[in-house]
């Protein structure tokens, strides 16, 4: 492809020295994939707030815009998607609002990429007050979101208890904003039993004549006895990688999402209980994700995981 077709992604997380989370965990395959990513951290820690001990500094919502201030002035700030996660300040995620209103003006093409964090279980890990914030600002300005089911049902206030529960949840979501929505994991019971979670998906076509078509897939995704650290921003960075690869087909999109994510989890839970010895725990230092080691798998994932159709 030539110079028109290259494509930039401006992700706004967090960064860390050690290991893999925020941007660092969306960077390098992105740029595997051929992505230019130009990264703004919106904290710089030591490490992810897992281990016993972590410092760092944190990006104010002014310094965010004094970085965004300085791309525009040199009138670099032609951007494809914009890629967000993890934010516990209201300010620093109003201000994101702002940067992407303005970047989608300039680009109307613009896709922005949001994992709408807000907790996970029935119970909320960042401050109360981002939720309205989420509600009302972000997702209406999101292309494609991926809320687990707790954020699905909170940001729509209807609560998954059975497929067609999570199809209406989608669709409300669509008529939040976002054409495309995948609810990375839930509660719903798999087909293939109690080893598996199901994950389910939802894309808004519109056709040439106008009229609209939305395709729905559902993926059965084996479950992983360990607590990872990254995985969120992983898949995200690459449902925005696959959906630009195949803008119409969800399913292929989901398919080799899902399919990175178990290549990279597999490797990084070998590796752990390799370090961590017979029997033992592996520690979070251990549990870091595999992210150089799975380069190859990134690039070209062989598919492990097919997704279904649903009506």
């Amino acid at each position: 492809p030539g110079a028109a077709m290259e494509c930039r992604v401006l992700s706004i997380q967090s960064h860390v020295v050690r290991g893999y989370v925020g941007n660092k965990s969306a960077s390098f395959p992105l740029q595997v994939l051929g992505f230019e990513v130009d990264s703004i951290n919106s904290v710089q820690f030591s490490n992810h707030t897992g281990y016993s001990h972590w410092k760092g500094q944190v990006l104010t919502a002014d310094e965010l815009h004094v970085l965004y201030e300085g791309i525009r002035l040199n009138n670099v700030h032609q951007y494809d998607y914009v890629l967000t996660g993890y934010t516990r300040d209201t300010s620093f995620l109003e201000m994101v609002v702002d940067i992407v209103q303005e970047l989608k003006r300039d680009n109307p093409n613009l896709v922005y990429v949001c994992d709408p964090v807000l907790g996970d279980h029935g119970s909320m890990y960042v401050p109360q007050n981002l939720y309205p914030v989420y509600k009302n600002k972000v997702v209406p300005v999101a292309d494609i979101i991926t809320p687990n089911q707790f954020e699905a049902e909170l940001l729509t206030g209807k609560t998954i208890s059975t497929e067609k529960d999570a199809v209406e949840v989608m669709d409300l979501l669509h008529a939040m904003g976002p054409d495309t929505v995948v609810i990375t994991s839930s509660d719903l019971p798999s087909r293939l039993g109690d080893r598996f979670l199901v994950s389910l998906g939802s894309q808004r076509h519109v056709r040439p004549d106008g009229s609209r078509t939305t395709e729905r897939v559902r993926l059965e995704v084996p479950k992983v006895d360990a607590v990872f650290v990254g995985t969120g921003d992983l898949f995200a960075a690459m449902l925005l990688a696959w959906t630009h690869h195949y803008p119409n087909d969800l399913k292929m999109a989901c398919e080799k999402t899902f399919s990175v994510m178990h290549h990279v989890i597999q490797r990084t839970i070998s590796y752990a209980h390799e370090l961590a010895g017979p029997g033992r725990r592996p520690s979070p230092p251990q549990l870091e994700l595999r992210m150089v080691q799975s380069k190859a798998d990134i690039e070209d994932p062989a598919i492990v995981t097919e997704a279904t159709l649903i009506s």
